[in-house]
């Protein structure tokens, strides 16, 4: 149980200890710092420990926003400090040192002396909400009023929705689904059960999608809806109630794309019923989808603390966001996740599958046309010096496997006149083109296939620093995903399109969970698995001998794709569950626009 620790002579009528209980800890009173020394003492390490001043004034929620944030080993607000095991040694040193002198609240004090240890101490940002430790009885009574004037609830429930959201969740979802968040915290309900149930909702659209029938359509829309409500209620809660988690972080970063991509394949199985078959839609559409979103990570991880950032380019962005309709407009016109689930729904219930994806690829195509044109012009307009960490993140993100570590590691430090992205496009537009131009099986694809995993190779020898280096990624995933499909479509067996699908969405999994524990600060999945499932080079050389050697067995390909899809699948899972359940996996939260 966590304790906090109450510092200073006890204030008559204050209700904050048992504002403190009423936020699960458990409340030792200390009355000068040796006292709270010794109590310190006496909370094992491994737990969460406070230190509150008996003088404050303030609301519960910057009590809880200070306190119970599990995402920070050390956070603060004036007159009181909390800090996890991460952050006890530096508590501790605090307390035994530069904590029990000088003036001020004992907690702040203790707050300052742990930053100067060099850990950091997050201070949220409390808006209207008040935190204070009045000196006198008249600051005191100032401090209750401005509590009191300030609805505490509705702060909370204010706070509880993302800060950047499309227009469709800010405006259709988030003014009701707020309030089913605070009903799911009163009752108990975890963020990741309701994301769990959000997941089970779109399963069983897409069970409905593949019934064929217009009823199911119209079922599968309106329970798409339902499952988009609940996946922003599940992050409105966690805000809400600060039930942040490692096994949260991984749920939400994983289940949006699941739900999502099987959804694609409940409309591709309901059109097959119906004779029409749009597994290549959907695959195309799962293809287009993933590559837009590598292309936002690897931007972003690109100049994520990249140093002179600015450009004419991103002037112009923020001139264009001062106008306000037109934030809403640029962010509309991507279909972020909002937009784009409404559209699918809406079209599902009233059109055909094949309608649909048309307009789900016409519209993630312009989104992504959209924005990487933008961000191309941000790069070759700015002048950014990238750093080792952003370089090392964009290598991660390339997937490469052997083959191309191979060649890196006998090109290293003699291959800083190759142009890393051209490189790439080039092997991109060799390994895409030949797959699409050639017949399937043809030994010729295997010899691009050669050629494609040599560039890769070259790509990577030198550290990806260039001003377009991020666009590496995001044309390695071109390639491979392209060349399944068309290998597939080429194969013109039944089977090779859904197999296809189960490939790419197994790799697609791999790729989104390097994604986020980047983005969690704890690098990218160990090189033992990128080895061991090929890399993106090995994986399409592979996928071209497979078609060369069932060139006269076409039918066995289906199988080759589903085996090789189903030992991705389980490589990937295994290593993946094992890493978000574990003690060392990040607290990772989007708070930016939805993808």
């Amino acid at each position: 149980m966590p304790t906090v620790i109450l510092t200073g002579l006890p204030v008559p009528g204050s209700p904050l200890a048992d504002e403190l209980r009423s936020l699960g800890f458990e409340v030792r009173p200390a009355a000068g710092p040796q006292d709270a020394a010794a109590a310190l003492a006496g909370v094992p390490v491994d737990q969460r420990v406070a230190v509150v001043d008996t003088a404050f004034v303030g609301h519960v929620h910057a009590l809880r926003l200070a306190l119970t944030d599990p995402r920070f080993d050390a956070c603060a607000v004036t007159g009181a400090l909390s800090v996890q095991a991460g952050a006890r040694e530096a508590l501790d040193q605090a307390v035994a040192t530069e904590g029990a002198h000088g003036s001020g609240p004992y907690a702040d004090r203790l707050a300052a002396a742990v930053e100067a240890t060099g850990t950091p101490v997050q201070r949220p940002e409390l808006g209207s909400l008040v935190a204070a430790v009045p000196a006198d009885a008249d600051e005191r009574a100032a401090a209750s009023a401005a509590v009191a004037a300030v609805d505490e609830e509705a702060v909370r429930l204010r706070s509880a929705v993302k800060s950047r959201d499309g227009f469709f969740t800010t405006f259709c979802i988030s003014p009701y689904s707020r309030y089913i968040a605070r009903w799911c915290a009163r009752r108990g309900l975890t963020p990741n059960q309701v994301t769990t149930a959000s997941l089970i909702t779109a399963l069983i659209a897409a069970g409905c999608a593949a019934t064929g029938e217009r009823w199911g359509y119209v079922a599968a829309g309106v329970l798409l809806i339902v499952s988009f409500v609940l996946d922003c209620t599940d992050g409105q809660l966690a805000r809400y109630s600060l039930q942040y988690s490692t096994m949260g972080a991984w749920l939400d970063a994983t289940f949006d794309r699941a739900k999502e991509y099987s959804f694609y394949a409940g409309l591709a199985l309901g059109a097959a019923r119906n004779g029409d078959d749009v597994w290549g839609l959907a695959l195309g559409a799962m293809i287009l989808m993933t590559c837009r979103h590598v292309v936002d990570f690897s931007f972003n991880e690109a100049n994520h603390d990249a140093t002179a950032n600015t450009s004419p380019t991103a002037a112009l962005s923020d001139r264009l966001d001062s106008v306000g309709w037109t934030v809403w407009v640029r962010r509309m016109i991507i279909l972020p996740i909002g937009e784009r689930w409404a559209m699918i729904a809406v079209l599902t219930a009233l059109t055909t599958p094949r309608i649909v994806f048309y307009a789900l690829i016409a519209g993630c195509a312009f989104g992504a046309l959209y924005t990487t044109a933008g961000r191309v012009l941000r790069s070759l307009t700015r002048k950014a010096r990238r750093t080792d960490r952003a370089a090392q993140a964009l290598a991660d993100l390339t997937d490469s496997g052997p083959l191309a570590e191979l060649q890196a590691r006998l090109l290293r430090g003699r291959s800083a006149g190759f142009g890393s992205v051209y490189v790439a496009a080039l092997g991109t537009v060799l390994m895409a083109g030949a797959a699409l131009y050639l017949p399937f099986g043809d030994p010729r694809l295997v010899a691009v296939a050669v050629l494609y995993a040599v560039t890769a190779g070259l790509a990577v020898a030198a550290p990806l620093k260039g001003a377009l280096d991020w666009l590496i990624p995001p044309l390695f995933r071109a390639a491979e995903y392209v060349t399944v499909l068309a290998l597939a479509a080429k194969a013109d067996v039944p089977g090779a399109l859904p197999a296809a699908f189960g490939l790419i969405a197994a790799v697609a999994y791999h790729h989104y969970d390097t994604v986020y524990r980047i983005r969690g600060g704890t690098g990218a999945p160990p090189h033992w698995l990128v080895r061991t499932i090929g890399g993106h080079e090995g994986r399409v050389l592979l996928t071209t001998v497979l078609a060369a050697v069932l060139v006269d067995r076409a039918a066995d390909f289906p199988v080759a794709l589903t085996a090789l899809a189903v030992f991705v699948a389980l490589v990937v899972l295994v290593e993946s569950i094992r890493f978000w359940v574990s003690s060392g996996a990040p607290a990772v939260h989007d708070e930016g626009e939805p993808a």
